[in-house]
């Protein structure tokens, strides 16, 4: 498993509950752009809409040896490929509780593009100051073992 893109921001402002693997509908070009890392998760995000998942706000750079044929736009909306249940799951969530999908990593899988998304909760700025908190704490501990070594 090659990970291309992890959406670092996913962890800071969200308590992710449950993950999904989900597959993502591409073009020839896009994959190839992926494959030589031009993509990025920032600002994505997940919804679902008669009854499919759909990643809007992924970017994926035009890939430059495609020729004059490909004039896609960079952050279009791509479809999800997710099971009926897990879309069944993920809209109960997100209607009743208050849960958001967050796409939290691209990676390949043998050939394929796998996308990880999550059901995820915000977290409040107090939440966002104890992590912050425990990270500084955890990088101390690491600094003080490596130089007492």
């Amino acid at each position: 498993m090659k990970i291309i893109a992890v959406n670092k921001s996913a962890s800071f402002e969200y308590f992710i509950e449950e993950k999904f693997e989900a597959g993502i509908v591409l073009e020839g070009s896009e994959v190839k752009s992926i494959r030589k890392n031009n993509c990025s998760l920032n600002d994505s995000f997940c919804f679902v809409r008669k009854g499919e998942a759909v990643l809007k706000n992924m970017h994926i750079a035009v890939y430059d040896k495609s020729g004059a044929f490909n004039t896609r736009d960079s952050r279009r909306d791509r479809k999800l490929l997710l099971h009926k249940s897990e879309i069944a799951k993920i809209v109960g969530k997100v209607n009743e509780k208050g849960y958001t999908l967050v796409p939290v990593k691209i990676y390949f899988k043998d050939s394929l593009v796998k996308v990880e998304v999550a059901l995820c909760r915000g977290k409040h700025t107090y939440d966002k100051k104890q992590s912050l908190k425990e990270k500084d704490l955890q990088r101390d501990a690491e600094r003080r073992i490596r130089e007492y070594t």
